[in-house]
């Protein structure tokens, strides 16, 4: 059986280790491969607005005991009131038809009627409602300025908190990253977007960005380490916060996951579309992708995108080179009289010992080690002679 505990261990350590920066490439051929998908469905399937963009009426049929053939039910009793184009039905709740139509301003009575007709219930259980487009536009205007502004702030506080613009670029793209093939998800499935919807979009950027932010915490307290010591290259000290955060990231995940998918399964099966259902269905998915972006895309992006820097190509060399002999020099706690290393492991602190080193080469001695054996003290004069 596998020791979870043991293995996040493990990869906090740095005993075990996941390659994330060196497969690189292979962690952005499935983002093209996810974004290609997304645009595809995007200008292609296009998106399927709902009736809050595009105008119309929604009708509401309550009461519905017998909710078989409901879309054709729906369809034959618009059509009947005179009313053109597409209509959609959909079962809210037990015994609640939602119908949406071609704006009916003049006919909403006699499609009221209609329908109270088909599904056979009194004329007062049908609610009618217009719906004009400038609203969504309106929201849909200020998601978007909200998002421009959003992204400017974002760039800023990044570029001065991590002191480098680089991390900021990274962050952006992995933000962008999940946008688009979320957008690009609804697209494909053709999933209904509300503002609802939009409000979900804007709120799955922060929780990406909330997640690449700890990630890249512990990448800038890693490689100010390597830079210090000269022991690590930069690729692979952004690897082992990569790595240290890995745990932590899919716990947070996956609580973050489990009561938005206990409020869609409610959704689909009791309630229905509606707010609830709009909003946590856009959570649901961009949080996960969001998950996938901070760990595979935001920080093997960062070290692309410093590879080439002075300072960095520097301490690559340097580390490539002597990286090995100072990590074996610096294991070493103590030492005996014979210059063989005793590590912390066995004694009762419980550091592991190192290893490494040739066979039959000078063993180190830390800078702290006593010779073993009794001390040479000088002899106390007898009283006599005090």
């Amino acid at each position: 059986m596998i020791n979870f505990a043991q293995v996040g261990n493990d990869l906090y350590t740095g005993k075990r280790s996941i390659e994330f920066i060196k497969r690189q490439k292979t962690w952005y051929a499935v983002s093209a491969v996810l974004i290609a998908l997304a645009l595809v469905g995007i200008f292609v399937k296009h998106l399927n607005f709902g009736i809050e963009f595009s105008g119309g009426s929604e009708f509401r049929v309550q009461g519905v005991t017998n909710s078989q053939d409901y879309e054709q039910k729906a369809q034959d009793a618009i059509g009947n009131a005179g009313i053109q184009g597409n209509v959609v039905s959909t079962v809210i709740g037990q015994n609640t038809v939602r119908v949406q139509s071609e704006a009916a301003s003049e006919r909403t009575d006699e499609a009221s009627a209609a329908l109270a007709k088909e599904f056979g219930v009194p004329t007062s259980s049908v609610s009618a409602s217009l719906i004009g487009p400038s609203w969504g536009q309106s929201v849909s205007q200020q998601a978007i300025q909200g998002l421009i502004v959003f992204l400017i702030l974002v760039t800023i506080v990044m570029a001065l908190y991590f002191r480098t613009w680089k991390m900021a670029v990274a962050g952006l793209v992995a933000l962008l990253h999940d946008l688009v093939i979320t957008v690009g998800i609804y697209a494909l499935f053709g999933f209904e977007i509300t503002p609802s919807s939009m409000i979900g979009f804007l709120t799955i950027l922060g929780y990406s960005l909330y997640d690449t932010v700890v990630v890249f915490d512990k990448v800038r307290e890693n490689t100010a380490e390597a830079f210090r010591t000269k022991r690590m290259t930069y690729s692979a000290a952004a690897n082992l916060a990569v790595n240290q955060t890995l745990v932590r990231s899919i716990n947070t995940t996956v609580v973050a996951l489990l009561p938005i998918a206990a409020v869609l399964v409610v959704g689909f099966t009791l309630l229905g579309p509606g707010t609830l259902l709009d909003l946590s269905l856009a959570l649901f998915i961009g949080i996960g992708v969001g998950a996938y972006s901070s760990i595979f895309i935001a920080t093997p992006l960062l070290v692309d995108l410093r590879r080439n820097e002075p300072a960095i190509r520097q301490l690559d060399k340097y580390a490539a080179r002597h990286g090995s002999r100072t990590e074996a020099v610096d294991a070493v706690d103590v030492a005996d009289a014979t210059g063989e290393p005793v590590s912390v492991g066995s004694d009762s602190t419980g550091a592991a010992a190192p290893t490494g080193l040739p066979e039959g080469a000078p063993r180190p001695v830390h800078k702290y080690a006593q010779a073993a054996g009794p001390r040479n003290q000088p002899k106390r004069a007898p009283k006599s002679r005090r």
